[in-house]
């Protein structure tokens, strides 16, 4: 074979190893992922044994090395290879504080050599690990070395990104549980319980929520949304939501028109997205209860036993849209019932119709007698909400039993609602 022939031959052979590495690392935004798919495309096809070191997240990106050695993260192959060698941590820290590869030779026992190459992952000025790779034998042909060089550049920038993709999660996600974390207070003749599970995908947190707002004449307004798509901009705009419904519920109107000023007040800031909203007010007093939705799931209402029914409450447009046309539905709410609202994370599956989610949440499952808490944590656990493919937030409320009836009658009555 000719010299240009075969200098062809190793430029194919090289593309095609470039071409496999953007296929097989990189699959997940996840640094661990990164690092086992790294290691498997290495081992056993150029090496006979693969690790990947880390360093931490707040690793300065001048001094590297003056952290110590890294973390082994993932190993893959013989490990007699891999520990070979009594300076091989050393020898990751040279090559870090040098930011180039180093390779070293150790003989095994029985006079065998073994060959390591320790390449730094870098990317954008900055590093974020090693990569070793070795093999029994003299060593690593040229091409080769080319290909652990870019296979360890490749995963030092998709380790990058996902570290970026966490820090932005982690702050969204921080953002959110700090302002899910002091919801108002409700009347204390209300019971009351909540959680929020942020989603185990790889997607961002999202805006999902809930508040209770007290009202006037014992009456507790109880809120659930969901604002639209997902990352920090959600978090920041569910803030503003709840910020903007605190502000009109205090003035103390039904629940429909609560939503529709909010949605009017939404709708000139073009820079909010939708949210949906479903909105119950509570009056113990009276033992009734009123219902208004912008485009939001209904609630569940359980009854003294098992026995539990979605409530058809009217749906108008989601906030922010500016179209209005919220309606108020009422209806009597026993101290033995419990209502239950929540985002469609809890209930929407993949490939199975909302209503036939609806019909299951609803069925004959909750024990009788259940709390407020018992309640959410048999949802959770039965819809396997830790696990769901998109935030979850719910919510359970329930009038507290009085301990003496007469105590009804001296309850100042509200006066009737105005549209």
């Amino acid at each position: 074979m000719s010299a240009r022939h075969e200098g062809q031959g190793r430029v194919r052979a090289r593309l095609a190893a470039i071409e496999r590495a953007l296929d097989v690392i990189g699959t997940a935004l996840d640094e661990q992922t990164v690092c086992a798919e790294l290691a498997q495309f290495l081992c056993p096809s150029l090496c006979e044994a693969a690790a990947v070191d880390l360093l931490p997240e707040d690793v300065a990106t001048d001094r590297p090395h003056a952290h110590g050695p890294p973390t082994r993260t993932c190993a893959r192959g013989r490990d007699d290879l891999l520990d070979a060698g009594a300076d091989a941590a050393a020898q990751s820290v040279a090559a870090l504080d040098e930011g180039h590869a180093i390779r070293t030779v150790t003989t095994l026992t029985g006079g065998r050599p073994v060959t390591h190459l320790h390449v730094p992952l870098l990317a954008h000025g900055r590093a974020y690990g090693v990569l070793l790779a070795a093999r029994p034998g003299e060593g690593f042909t040229d091409d080769e070395t080319a290909t652990l060089h870019y296979a360890a550049r490749l995963a030092a920038v998709l380790i990058g990104h996902a570290r970026a993709h966490a820090s932005v999660r982690s702050t969204a996600l921080n953002l959110q549980r700090a302002l899910l974390a002091e919801p108002g207070r409700p009347h204390p003749n209300l019971e009351v319980a909540t959680r929020y599970l942020p989603s185990g995908s790889s997607t961002l947190v999202g805006g999902d929520w809930f508040e209770t707002v007290r009202l006037h004449y014992g009456r507790t307004l109880l809120v659930v949304g969901d604002v639209m798509g997902h990352g920090l901009d959600a978090a920041v705009d569910m803030n503003a939501y709840r910020s903007a419904l605190r502000y009109v519920a205090s003035a103390d109107l039904p629940p429909h028109r609560v939503l529709r000023q909010l949605d009017e007040t939404v709708a000139t800031n073009a820079s909010r997205r939708p949210a949906t909203c479903l909105l119950i007010r509570v009056d113990p007093a009276r033992r009734v209860a009123a219902f208004a939705s912008a485009g939001h799931l209904p609630p569940v209402l359980f009854g003294a036993g098992n026995a539990a029914e979605v409530v058809p409450v009217p749906v108008g447009p989601p906030l922010g849209t500016g179209l209005g046309g919220y309606e108020l539905i009422t209806r009597t709410m026993a101290p033995s019932q419990t209502l239950l609202l929540f985002t469609d994370g809890l209930v929407e599956r993949r490939g199975e119709d909302i209503d036939v989610s609806l019909a299951r949440l609803a069925g004959r499952w909750l024990r009788p007698g259940a709390g407020v808490e018992e309640l959410l944590d048999t949802v959770v656990d039965r819809f396997d909400a830790q696990h769901a493919e998109d935030d979850v937030a719910v919510l359970a409320a329930r009038i507290r039993r009085r301990p003496h009836p007469e105590a009804h009658e001296s309850v100042t009555q509200p006066p009737p609602d105005t549209t």
